[in-house]
């Protein structure tokens, strides 16, 4: 049992920190690391850097997080951690 916890924390270090590497690539390096070269493009009459400092990263931000929960249900069932009812056999195993 205590491999399947390591291996569960394991997994969900990782998803967290892909998630927020992706978080921070697109909210700092877009939003303000590159927004001078993403100005030069235009986008819906605004500069591209400044609607993504805006608008884009909060977008990313939401879809990020319905992409942590559909992976963290996932890896839940994985490691048979789910709150899934249909999963659980026995309601009294709990």
């Amino acid at each position: 049992m205590n491999d399947n916890n390591n291996g569960y924390w394991k997994a969900n270090l990782r998803l967290l920190g892909i998630l927020l590497s992706i978080w921070f690539t697109v909210s700092f390096g877009f939003g303000i690391l590159l927004v001078e070269e993403l100005n030069q493009i235009p986008f819906f009459g605004f500069k591209l850097g400044f609607w993504w400092a805006q608008q884009g990263a909060i977008y990313v931000f939401v879809a990020l997080i319905f992409v942590y929960i559909h992976l963290m249900q996932k890896l839940d069932r994985q490691y048979g951690v789910s709150d899934d009812e249909d999963e659980s056999s026995n309601p009294e195993d709990v």
